[in-house]
């Protein structure tokens, strides 16, 4: 499986099955997270020429191999724009691993066959998200999505 590696961690896609554990170990504490979860398994599934597209990518540190978050793209659409979504441990915040871990998957998905873009939502009270986003120059749409505000980062 493909990894990414930046100055302080590794980016590594899960697998089928840890995707499915990490689904069941989520349900009794988080059910709306359970529910991705599950949603990103279906696309797996549905989809398995796009598998890197719908898995959970866990983001850890190189130093310790602990997991600090994960991040996730919900498929290659037609329109080769593709949205990300991330989430870092509360206990790993303030440290720039989302601004470091979503600059290099949204670099490498500008890198691969059809993708023109990345975009992201965020609700409007997340100002940490909103911060990151605008470290990595996506730019607002003028667009609301489900969550709110919706950002793109554009290919060079």
């Amino acid at each position: 499986m493909e990894m990414i590696r930046t100055e302080r961690l590794i980016l590594r896609p899960l697998s089928e099955k840890e995707l499915e554990q990490l689904e069941l170990q989520t349900r009794a504490n988080d059910w709306e997270l359970a529910k991705a979860y599950g949603d990103m398994l279906s696309g797996c599934r549905r989809f398995p020429e796009q598998f890197l597209w719908y898995t959970a990518w866990l983001i850890m540190r190189q130093d310790t191999g602990e997991a600090v978050g994960d991040a996730c793209f919900k498929g290659l659409p037609p329109d080769g724009c593709p949205e990300i979504g991330y989430g870092i441990i509360e206990s790993f915040w303030g440290r720039g691993y989302a601004t470091e871990a979503v600059g290099a998957l949204c670099r490498w998905a500008l890198e691969q066959p059809g993708v023109r873009a990345v975009e992201a939502e965020t609700v409007p009270e997340n100002a940490a998200s909103q911060r990151v986003l605008e470290k990595l120059s996506f730019t607002p749409t003028g667009e609301r999505g489900e969550e709110g505000p919706r950002f793109r980062l554009s290919s060079r």
